[in-house]
């Protein structure tokens, strides 16, 4: 597999960007239908353009997938079984999914049908691979913000095809964890609706766009990319324009294929203020942050007639056998087949006696290559023609037409993959004996109060916190205690792991994670794994399939909505958060650090400030910034309409201790909050 060529995946977000894709040199598409898919506004391919499509790229020897890498709500199963159905009578080669229950019905409805797993599944080290293994996945895209000895580090241990990013914009988050958009405007990320606020003014230091990162290139890197075994490289764009998507193939396969690349045009058709490589080198810092400049906006005009030139004609890139069969007494007949066994024939007139000149193997292989306009080149040509005789070029090239129109038909033929959608169970509201019991969170070990220890509630503290915690304090906790494994391990593995093998020795209760890797982490230590939000979790059939992986508990998605959250069913157990700034980006590239660096920051939560004039702010961690909501989440005066869950967990950050059991307070006696609050999701429909 790591010897096969290196696949060029582009974006199709509608039908002439898919021709744009197809005609400059893509091995591969991926396109979304008409619900489901990352990037909803997009064109994008309905029931009806969707066969079409994948006839269209199979043809021409390009591969198709399926873009399925949305969550799911519970109300949607129905509509994601009528898309998988479609996919599989269309003949897709792929789907890319970012749910665990889209990944499971798959496995179920159509096991012939290769997963892919999202970019939107934060896979960003060996252990979330190891866990996509176990549950089926083909190929993993792994996470943008990766350095090239990152990805070298995966590729060589997974069983997996590895799929990275080449060209295209960058989220200042992780994918699959950014809630920035949920939470400003009720556009979730997660649900292919973001609305891009990281695009507007945020103030640190003097960067007035403390959240907007130049586009990722790594064009030049392709090379070496390859060495390191990767699979697929991938184009980011399905919403951009075709010509965008034709300046990118063309720079990609021309890297691929040694020749020199026009960087001055894939720059001018879209760029803000140039590219970055800074994660893939290992070199981040201010200069990865970039916004679009009235330069750039002007840049792209004059290329685009140029770039459009690109895609309009066909890309002779199929190459067929010919044999043409010239004898006495007989009809004339052409044969054309390609490499994939399809073999079309065509059948002309009778020959002629030649009069003056006959017909030759070189004059007819000089009639039958001229396959212009086609998708098809001739690779051989084989002439079986008896001496004497004559065929007019306009029989030979009827001939030729008719058997290209014939392997097109062949070759476009959809290839049904088999689809049995069983009937899934009705999820039925599940009964809660009593009031949820308390979670709570803390940020650090000086949160932890005495009052919290004599009480019987679980605690958190983030794994190299607790690891510092006094013996005396442990010992009051022990059997109340759950360590937080950091959401984002890009390095620092192996002091990660001496962490855990001090807390192991301690006793805790076990691990909270909110990330695949962190799942098979806890399991390789024989630690219980409890599932936080940022697995998110927005169906039933995650928590049963988190529950096959072993979990004890799960805090669904607080992009549900509180009755949602009801009427979840399944037996795991689950819990919400119902009290805290809420996370909203988890970033490698940390904004504050490129605006005043770390020396002035003294990781003292310093602020962000959007053209509103609210004050966000960031938390680093494991060489990982957070990004947190400017007023906290409080329901402790609406816990009576809280219906379903288990546990509700109190997310603390920058609150002291005092405070921390002010809050917890409350959500045990009740009462109002004194200051500037949010519901949340809770209440409000997230598109």
């Amino acid at each position: 597999m790591r010897d096969a060529p290196l696949e060029l995946l582009a974006p199709a977000g509608g039908r002439e960007s898919l021709v744009a894709a197809v005609a400059c040199g893509a091995d591969a598409v991926y396109l979304g239908g008409s619900a489901l898919n990352a990037r909803r506004n997009a064109e994008n391919f309905d029931s009806g353009a969707l066969p079409e499509a994948v006839s269209y790229c199979h043809v021409r020897g390009v591969k198709v997938h399926l873009a399925l890498n949305t969550l799911v709500f519970a109300g949607e199963l129905d509509l994601l079984r009528r898309t998988l159905g479609e996919a599989c009578a269309a003949g897709v080669d792929a789907v890319i999914v970012q749910d665990l229950a889209v990944a499971a019905l798959v496995r179920r409805w159509a096991p012939g049908l290769p997963l892919h797993a999202s970019t939107q599944m934060s896979v960003h080290n060996l252990d979330g691979a190891r866990v996509l293994e176990r549950l089926g996945f083909r190929r993993v895209v792994l996470a943008r913000e990766m350095s090239r000895e990152e990805i070298a580090g995966v590729v060589e241990k997974t069983s997996l095809e590895v799929e990275c990013f080449v060209h295209g914009a960058l989220c200042m988050s992780v994918s699959g964890q950014c809630l920035l958009s949920s939470v400003i405007g009720g556009r979730s990320g997660n649900r292919g609706m973001c609305a891009q606020p990281c695009r507007l003014p945020f103030k640190a230091g003097n960067n007035g766009y403390a959240l907007s990162l130049r586009d990722l290139s790594l064009v030049e890197h392709i090379p070496v990319i390859r060495e390191l075994g990767v699979t697929a490289i991938k184009i980011e764009g399905r919403m951009k324009r075709p010509e965008y998507v034709a300046a990118a193939v063309t720079a990609c396969r021309a890297a691929l294929e040694g020749r020199p690349v026009d960087y001055a045009t894939l720059e001018a058709v879209f760029s803000r203020e140039g590219f970055t490589d800074g994660y893939f080198t290992g070199e981040r810092g201010p200069s990865m942050f970039g916004t679009r400049q009235r330069s750039d906006v002007a840049a792209a005009p004059p290329v685009l007639k140029k770039l459009q030139g690109l895609y309009r004609a066909e890309r002779q890139s199929v190459p067929v056998t010919m044999k043409l069969r010239v004898c006495r007494g007989s009809p004339v007949t052409l044969e054309a087949g390609d490499k994939d066994g399809h073999l079309a024939a065509s059948r002309g007139e009778m020959p002629q006696e030649a009069v003056n000149t006959p017909l030759t193997g070189e004059r007819a292989a000089a009639c039958l290559e001229k396959t212009g306009g086609t998708p098809y080149l001739a690779d051989r040509i084989h002439a079986d023609i008896q001496e004497g005789l004559m065929v007019p070029a306009a029989g030979l090239n009827a001939l030729r037409r008719d058997a290209l129109e014939e392997l097109t038909r062949l070759r476009g033929m959809a290839k049904p993959l088999a689809f049995s959608p069983t009937p899934l169970p009705r999820p039925h509201p599940r009964r809660v004996a009593g009031p949820p019991r308390l979670r709570v969170r803390l940020h650090n070990r000086a949160q932890l109060t005495r009052r919290m220890l004599g009480q019987d509630m679980e605690l958190v503290l983030p794994v190299e916190e607790l690891a510092q915690l006094p013996p005396a304090r442990w010992e009051a906790a022990r059997g109340h205690m759950l360590a937080e494994i950091p959401r984002i391990i890009f390095d620092k593995q192996e002091l990660l792991e001496e962490k855990l093998q001090i807390i192991k020795e301690m006793g805790v209760k076990g691990v909270l994670t909110g990330n695949l890797g962190g799942v098979e982490l806890a399991r390789r230590w024989g630690l219980p794994v409890h599932g936080d939000w940022g697995l998110n979790v927005t169906n039933p059939l995650s928590l049963e399939k988190y529950a096959s992986l072993g979990l004890v508990d799960m805090t669904v998605s607080w992009e549900l909505e509180l009755r949602s959250i009801a009427k979840l069913g399944g037996a795991l157990p689950r819990g919400m958060v119902a009290y805290g700034y809420l996370p909203l980006m988890i970033m490698r590239s940390c904004p504050v650090q490129a605006a005043i660096g770390c020396a002035k920051c003294g990781h003292s939560f310093p602020e962000l400030t959007d053209r509103m004039d609210n004050r966000f702010f960031v938390d680093c961690r494991w060489q990982a910034a957070e990004l947190y909501n400017c007023v906290p989440l409080f329901l402790a005066d609406r816990l009576e309409e809280v219906e379903g869950v288990d546990f509700l967990t109190l997310y603390f950050t920058r609150e002291s201790p005092e405070e921390c059991d002010r809050i917890t307070g409350l959500y045990q006696s009740g009462g109002a909050y004194e200051g500037k609050k949010t519901r949340g999701l809770y209440f409000r429909k997230v598109l």
